[in-house]
């Protein structure tokens, strides 16, 4: 999976489900950063680094693991796979769209 391809599946995703987290979360990779702005309406999903309750920082790898429902994003937390900055309840929520 390439930072391009996580990008459209967040969108998809925040099309599709957004309007439910009421936070901002960055999610980063080696290759870049996703912003995902779900305080405003419609949903903001960019690759420019902002302000965020929380910030997810794993591999693509490990990311594209968790959106096809192989790697538990729990597990993946416990076994350092998944580091957590900020927020970790906004963190919790995201469970809802994934």
């Amino acid at each position: 999976m390439t930072l391009e391809e996580a990008t459209q599946k967040i969108q998809s995703i925040a099309q599709n489900h957004g309007g439910k987290l009421k936070a901002r979360t960055n999610f980063q990779f080696d290759e870049g950063t996703i912003h995902l702005d779900d305080t405003q309406e419609p949903t903001l999903v960019s690759n420019e680094k902002a302000e965020a309750d929380c910030t997810l920082i794993m591999t693509l790898a490990n990311f594209e693991k968790i959106l096809s429902g192989d790697m538990n994003p729990m597990m993946a937390f416990m076994t350092g796979k998944m580091k957590i900055e900020g927020d970790k309840g906004a963190a919790m929520k995201l469970s809802s769209l994934f």
